[in-house]
């Protein structure tokens, strides 16, 4: 755990890595351990830091393995349940969830949480 006033960035896994249609549906777990490998090396562009990255992860993407600079954290039920739990832990800490589900972002903010979209921590692909 970082210390108490760094920002916790909470990242909603499933939700990130479906953004793009590159086949992930193919292998969940690699998908994640993909994004949890971009997190470690690029970390969350437009926050240089301190920050405590926590990458959410559920179904077949669970048993990810944490890895320097990201936390995995495999949801044992829902995984936006995980992350509202998450974020109500934080107290009065800053906390950015990165996912699109709408009702994840209203549940989260209701709790003073800041959201990004995907597209934070995974760019669109290129299109020819």
């Amino acid at each position: 755990m970082e210390e108490a006033g760094s920002l916790l960035v909470i990242v909603d896994a499933a939700n990130v890595v479906g953004s793009v249609p590159d086949g992930w549906w193919r292998d969940r777990r690699g998908a994640a351990e993909r994004l949890r490998d971009r997190l470690a090396e690029r970390g969350v562009p437009g926050h240089p830091g301190p920050v405590e990255i926590v990458l959410v992860v559920e179904g077949a993407a669970r048993g990810v393995e944490p890895v320097p600079g990201v936390r995995v954290a495999a949801a044992p039920g829902s995984g936006d349940d995980h992350m509202v739990a998450l974020v109500a832990e934080a107290g009065d800490r800053p906390v950015l969830v990165v996912t699109a589900d709408r009702e994840l972002r209203r549940r989260v903010t209701e709790l003073g949480a800041d959201v990004a979209g995907p597209r934070t921590v995974r760019p669109a692909p290129h299109r020819d």
